[in-house]
């Protein structure tokens, strides 16, 4: 019989992954996504990673997004791909791609949430609120929103540091750079968000991990005692 060739890649990036991490996966890229569409872009918050590095190229050589952005996350993916494994492509693969399908689904219906400009401080904490926990959700299933995610797991994973920190690395590294073409008030509450989203993407993607890895090694313990 002919193999299909559309059904063999299917079955390849699905390989090893349940619907319970598939869907919860679309779930974080719609809460993720509701906060850049709803926040994010109605206010001005301007982002670390990926996205902020994006903005700060085109400032500084005229080069449009449209070719920036694809050479970023395929650099990123590339590491990963070395470091994280051939699971996390595919994971990020799934998350990617429902990312793409919730910004254009909200992009067909009006701005959901008020109008927050006159409350910066509020956006900065409201929208990483909204990064956090979508993208925190996106991770613990093991892939990624974006370069910008495989980027930080692969320096958590190098490094070992936790990844709130791997985070806040990058993030604070394009916000600095920023500097050059962004007043240091609207820099200061960007800071806000990429803490308040590192510290929860960080939380969301260890909760429950660390008592049942406590849990696995008592029990270990427990079957090495001498009779």
């Amino acid at each position: 019989m002919e193999k299909n060739p559309q059904k063999e890649l299917l079955h390849r990036i699905f390989d090893g992954m349940g619907l319970h991490s598939i869907l919860y996966s679309m779930i974080g890229a719609a809460v993720c996504t509701f906060g850049i569409h709803n926040i994010h872009q109605r206010t001005g918050i301007t982002e670390g990673g990926m996205m902020g590095l994006m903005l700060l190229l085109q400032q500084w050589l005229g080069i449009s997004p449209a070719y920036i952005t694809p050479v970023l996350d395929i650099v990123c993916y590339v590491l990963a791909f070395k470091f994280l494994g051939g699971k996390f492509i595919r994971t990020s693969i799934i998350s990617t791609a429902g990312m793409a399908l919730f910004y254009k689904v909200w992009e067909q219906f009006p701005p959901m949430l008020p109008d927050l400009s006159d409350y910066p401080l509020v956006c900065a904490v409201a929208g990483g609120c909204f990064i956090g926990i979508g993208v925190g959700i996106i991770v613990r299933q093991g892939g990624s929103s974006g370069g910008d995610d495989a980027l930080a797991l692969t320096i958590s994973n190098v490094t070992h540091l936790r990844l709130s920190f791997a985070y806040l690395f990058t993030d604070l590294t394009v916000l600095a750079l920023s500097l050059t073409y962004i007043p240091l008030s609207r820099i200061l509450f960007s800071l806000i968000t990429v803490i308040i989203s590192s510290f929860l993407i960080d939380k969301i993607q260890t909760i429950g991990k660390s008592q049942c890895h406590k849990d696995s090694s008592e029990e270990s313990s427990e079957g090495t005692l001498p009779a």
